[in-house]
């Protein structure tokens, strides 16, 4: 596991049978429910025809990678590096470097390089912010009463 490695929710299910066969960068983000896949079940029904068959790929992320609420990730894929992942998405091919993907299968969206000039134009400026004073920054922001 790299350096600055943010995982939100519970790893235990995240990472199934095999966690050693996914490997992460540095500067990684994996929100809540995403899971990893690293082998085949689909094996277990043939077993009784071949007892040792067994398909495991490792999944390896890259450095500066943000892996959205539930996506998938699928044995043997790599994702590079600066890469972002939509909520949903199931990942069944490598990803590139640089690259914004999403959907089902995760295609690409659009570079990460134009995904950072279009959060920059919309960002409210208060990613520094922390707890209750992001809170009230945000609630001032959208006017909220309550």
């Amino acid at each position: 596991m790299g350096q600055d490695v943010h995982i939100y929710g519970s790893s235990r299910c995240m990472f199934g049978t095999e966690p050693w066969c996914v490997t992460l960068g540095n500067h990684v983000h994996i929100t809540g429910d995403v899971v990893f896949i690293t082998h085949d079940g689909g094996t277990l029904i043939y077993r009784h025809l071949v007892p040792d068959l067994e398909i495991t790929k490792p999944i390896k992320i890259g450095d500066y990678v943000y892996i959205g609420y539930r996506s998938i990730i699928m044995p043997g894929v790599t994702i590079g590096n600066n890469c972002i992942i939509a909520a949903g998405s199931v990942v069944t091919k490598n990803i590139p470097d640089n690259s914004v993907v999403g959907g089902v299968p995760a295609k690409l969206i659009k570079s990460s390089f134009d995904y950072f000039e279009k959060i920059k134009q919309e960002s409210l400026r208060l990613g520094h912010l922390k707890g209750v004073e992001k809170d009230l920054e945000l609630k001032k922001y959208f006017s909220y009463k309550g």
